[in-house]
């Protein structure tokens, strides 16, 4: 199933997808198993600057975890270049990996995404992604580390 922005709107009002679990940990879990900076990003709801994530020009396939949990959240064969200076995919790896929230900080409203099993802040969505789906999901590097996957040869 492909999700749309009408898909994403409906989460973010009514309700998100159950997870297939639930991670949850203390204040003082999280720092110790995260690095100050995914910290910051994850729990804190923190962005890092722009061109400045590992991950922004990484081109290895691999699957996309959560750096807090390890939850599969996006699939390399769906990252594309945005320009923006984050790391940027079209669809979630599963329907239930994404959490959507509506966030209006900064005086404006947009949608933030999270981690739908440890509630780790991922970044946020957009409608101006490519075709079909039309989604940009602009993901911290922090947010997240790479599983490549093994060659063969």
């Amino acid at each position: 199933m492909m999700l749309t922005w009408k898909d994403v709107i409906h989460f973010s009002v009514n309700g998100n997808p159950e997870p297939d679990k639930r991670v949850e940990k203390t204040e003082q879990e999280w720092k110790e198993i995260l690095t100050p900076e995914q910290f910051r990003v994850t729990r804190k709801k923190g962005t890092e600057a722009p061109h400045s994530g590992a991950l922004c020009t990484s081109h290895d396939a691999g699957k996309y975890e959560c750096v807090c949990c390890g939850t599969p959240l996006f699939d390399s064969t769906i990252k594309f270049e945005s320009g923006t200076g984050w790391p940027s995919f079209t669809q979630p790896i599963k329907e239930n990996a994404i959490k959507y929230h509506k966030d209006t900080s900064f005086g404006m409203i947009r949608v933030e995404v999270m981690c739908n099993t440890c509630d780790g802040h991922l970044g946020h969505i957009f409608p101006d992604g490519p075709e079909p789906s039309g989604l940009r999901y602009c993901i911290n590097s922090e947010s997240m580390q790479l599983e490549k996957e093994e060659s063969n040869g």
